[in-house]
């Protein structure tokens, strides 16, 4: 244990193991926060489809050749989130397929474009580093950080600032509805949001890892609380755990990132899922 200890005092020396951890951090409680919202509306996929979206977008950056592809990644997914919400409430495309269909399609056209327009000798290891993760979270720059700081501030405040409004849409649409708040404004805000935590979560997990650092945590809390204030605290506690513990045991172990904290995260719901199991044997007896 002194040793694994003395190997971490070292590891934190360098300024990219802090950077490491504290985007991770602060992607993992973002991600937290919505995620909640997303389980309980039963849209938990949009996350899957908007990685995807992303991947699609970062293929197109790479394909022109642009220096930073948040430019592009961005706003084409803000984008595709708003049109997940329209098609998926305004048309006969229902919201499960219209997440199917722009999922798959995106990371169709993808691949492909990558094929077509090769920029890279290993096309197969950067599609992978993509898809699952890739040490980029260990190479962030200083201003990387300082951007991944600004959107996630941005994203916090706005949970908090519209709590009240995001929980009356999240339970009861159409009595929101009938008390007065526009309930499709308050979706498209909740559907900008996690477009910006997928953008930002890509560096870390991976697109096809998403999915497990916004609903894990969620469902990790929903184990042991009901009210939505609790499951939010709950699960905000153990993403951010998760996140920093996974960080941590890949770099001592030299273990892919996003992989890792996905497996935490898998260890807390069985661990939440026996104490829960536990506690209900308890009050049986």
């Amino acid at each position: 244990m002194t040793a694994i200890w003395e190997k971490l005092t070292i590891y934190l020396q360098y300024p990219f193991v802090r950077y490491a951890l504290i985007v991770g951090v602060l992607i993992a409680l973002c991600s937290s926060l919505l995620g909640v919202t997303l389980v309980l509306k039963r849209f938990s996929f949009i996350g899957d489809g908007l990685s995807h979206v992303a991947f699609g977008a970062m293929a197109i950056a790479g394909v022109l050749h642009l220096t930073d592809d948040m430019l592009l990644v961005l706003p084409v997914t803000v984008i595709c989130a708003v049109l997940l919400l329209r098609t998926g409430q305004h048309t006969k495309i229902k919201g499960d397929a219209a997440i199917a269909m722009i999922s798959v399609g995106a990371l169709a056209v993808g691949y492909l474009l990558l094929n077509l327009f090769s920029t890279s000798a290993n096309l197969s290891g950067d599609v992978c580093s993509t898809l699952f993760g890739s040490t980029s979270i260990l190479t962030l720059t200083k201003t990387e950080v300082w951007l991944c700081v600004a959107l996630s501030v941005a994203v916090v405040a706005i949970f908090l600032f519209f709590y009240n409004k995001i929980f009356a849409v999240t339970f009861d649409e159409d009595f929101a509805r009938a008390t007065g708040t526009c309930a499709g404004t308050y979706n498209l805000l909740i559907a900008v949001v996690i477009a910006v935590i997928i953008v930002l979560a890509m560096n870390l997990v991976g697109s096809l890892l998403i999915s497990a650092l916004i609903i894990f945590p969620a469902m990790c809390a929903m184990r042991l609380f009901r009210s939505f204030r609790s499951v939010t605290v709950c699960s905000a506690v153990v993403s951010v755990c998760a996140a920093l513990l996974g960080i941590l045991i890949s770099i001592l172990a030299s273990t892919p990132v996003g992989s890792t904290i996905v497996a935490v995260d898998i260890a807390a719901f069985l661990i939440f899922t026996v104490i829960a199991r536990l506690r209900t044997l308890g009050g049986r007896g």
